[in-house]
């Protein structure tokens, strides 16, 4: 059984295959504080106390203080706030009654999981941010997850309606590249152009601007410019073997001609897609995702197809993952609807109040989860204490790789499942700056970036839903979203090893350095617009996702799994009184895979009940 990464729109038939707003926009309903988790600013994501705990008392395996028993017995006990976590409490209750008793621990100093929220308050106005999870891919939506949506009240037509985001494509120039002299050896940006796009975009006409070699100017002429079905000699079945089997780097130099100078410029391309090297994958999946080549293979790119039509909130996900929590503890937030959600602040003092059915106990950090006598004991750690909770049930909705560690009981097989799902990493720095107007001076939104940590950076400018607004044409403040992952070190050679090592890299780089990289690539390209990087960088917000992207199967590192055995499955099997949800027990990275996983999993709690 084979899951492939990106169901794109415009992968389809591939290979047959002032400071301030908007005066018109409104301001939080209540003054901010300091402390409010959505405004705290420098290293979100995995935050600085939120994973130290975990790795010490499991990678590294310190045995767990004795904890201080709680005194009630909970109906269900969640590990893990995130989206899937908060369905999953929400499913409970609509399973066994509105009364139960549900605890949500979170290792974070906020809910949402990778649905973070990043609000900035320069200006006495709110201007908001996705942190992670960015959009809904409401086509996607089986009946389950369209049944929360509605419940939920969010109307995917209202949202499209309101929206004109298009991850930076609003600009005069919808594509631009951006070299950076640290790199090729000076700044430039070249409008007009993509490594990865629609024909339109082709850089052909583009590439005497390139900083790079003349000879990889010469292969890439050539690359883009032959047009041959170099695999014609191929039967079908041998045709898709190569596609499927061959890494995309290995086309580009096989086939294509391009050294390793040219291949380079295309290794980040997929980062922000995928969270992978372009090297990671195979041919079918780079072209898939939109890189070059089909033209190497008899194939025709279509120009139309390249829109994305997913629906959005101005925090991301983050809209959904506060409506669940507004359902779940009414007392956090008055009359919140998805009209009115982005908008809306939220008591985080009423999230953990014992005369309630549901409490969500954040910076809370599970240790070790057993079950014995019929219930399951959830240890965690709290402020320096630890504690453990007693269950009738208990749903594991964090991701799978670390559950070999704080669940020891689990059967060896699947254990090893789990262990095999490392995540993708995952990194967005959101930076408030001054004004959008030096981007509209060199006509563009958005801009790829080769050579950077960051693979991308776009305006997030025109999403006016939830009860925000933010005009795509407003000239004043805006968040810029700086969006990718981390390059491995050329050291590291199979997919695991990369993926670790990106974390490991991620995790030890201080917030100056995420600053430092803004402040350069601000700079150098907008600094020719009159952006000062000392005046106009209002503030920077890095959200780093270690464990980001849910591990989906790819082609060259993972085998065709036969129906029920694949990883994901064995992972997220049933264990006593625990169940298993998380984007992780899908193999797939997306809020609606999450959702569903919750749903099987308290499903499957029902089952054990009757």
């Amino acid at each position: 059984m084979r899951i492939h990464r990106r169901d794109l729109i415009h992968g389809a038939g591939l290979l047959g295959f002032g400071l301030s707003l908007p005066r018109s926009q409104k301001a939080a309903a209540e003054p901010i504080e300091a402390s409010y988790p959505p405004t705290r600013t420098q290293l979100r994501g995995s935050h600085p106390g939120s994973f130290e705990a975990a790795h010490a008392y499991t990678r590294d395996q310190l045995p767990p203080p004795k904890p201080r028993r709680l005194p009630e017995i909970f109906d269900l006990v969640v590990v893990g706030a995130g989206i899937s976590g908060l369905a999953a409490a929400y499913y409970y209750q609509r399973q066994f009654g509105p009364d139960k008793k549900i605890l949500i621990l979170d290792n974070h100093d906020d809910f949402g999981g990778h649905a973070k929220r990043n609000e900035f308050h320069q200006g006495g106005r709110m201007h908001l941010g996705i942190g992670g999870t960015h959009n809904l891919e409401y086509w996607q939506f089986n009946p389950v997850v369209t049944d929360l949506m509605n419940d939920l009240g969010v109307d995917i037509k209202t949202l499209r309606a309101q929206s004109t985001f298009d991850y930076g494509r609003t600009g005069k120039s919808p594509y631009a590249l951006w070299f950076d002299a640290e790199t090729f050896g000076r700044d430039q940006l070249i409008t007009g152009c993509s490594l990865k796009g629609p024909p339109s975009t082709s850089p052909l006409l583009f590439l005497d601007q390139f900083p790079i070699s003349d000879t990889a100017k010469a292969q890439l002429k050539r690359f883009y410019t032959l047009q041959q079905d170099l695999l014609a000699d191929l039967a079908p079945e041998a045709r898709t073997h190569y596609l499927r089997t061959t890494g995309y780097f290995d086309f580009l130099r096989d086939l294509g001609g391009l050294g390793a100078e040219a291949r380079q410029l295309f290794s980040k391309s997929c980062h922000g897609s995928w969270g992978l090297e372009a090297h990671c994958l195979s041919v079918a999946e780079a072209l898939g995702d939109g890189l070059p080549g089909l033209n190497l293979i008899g194939e025709t790119p279509s120009e139309s197809g390249w829109d994305y039509p997913a629906a959005f909130f101005p925090d991301g996900n983050a809209s959904i993952a506060r409506l669940l929590v507004s359902r779940l503890i009414p007392a956090v937030a008055k009359d919140v609807t998805a009209t009115s959600i982005a908008t809306q602040a939220f008591d985080y003092g009423a999230l953990d109040q014992a005369a309630q059915s549901v409490r969500i106990r954040l910076s809370s950090t599970v240790v070790r989860v057993n079950q014995s006598g019929g219930l399951v004991g959830v240890r965690y750690l709290k402020g320096g204490q630890a504690f453990e909770a007693k269950a009738r049930h208990t749903v594991m909705a964090c991701y799978h790789s670390i559950l070999p560690y704080i669940c020891p009981d689990l059967p060896a097989e699947q254990k090893a499942a789990q262990a095999y799902q490392v995540k993708y990493p995952l990194v967005l720095t959101n930076v408030l700056i001054r004004s959008k107007k030096p981007f509209d001076q060199l006509g563009i939104h958005g801009v790829s970036c080769p050579g950077r940590m960051h693979a991308s950076l776009f305006l997030m400018n025109g999403i006016n839903t939830g009860g925000y607004e933010h005009a795509l044409n407003d000239p004043g403040a805006a968040v810029v979203a700086f969006w990718g992952s981390l390059s491995p070190p050329a050291s590291a050679l199979d997919l695991r090893a990369q993926l670790r090592a990106s974390r490991e890299q991620m995790l030890a780089l201080p917030f100056e350095a995420y600053e430092s990289e803004v402040r350069l690539v601000l700079g150098g390209l907008l600094g020719d617009a009159g952006f000062n990087v000392d005046r106009d960088i209002l503030a920077i917000t890095v959200n780093r996702w270690p464990h980001g992207y849910a591990h989906e199967y790819l082609d060259l590192w993972d085998e065709d799994f036969a129906p029920g055995q694949a990883p994901h499955e064995l992972a997220r099997a049933r264990f006593g009184n625990l169940t298993f949800a998380n984007s992780d027990a899908g193999a797939s990275a997306y809020t609606h895979t999450a959702i569903e996983e919750a749903f099987r999993a308290v499903n499957e709690l029902r089952d054990l009940r009757s």
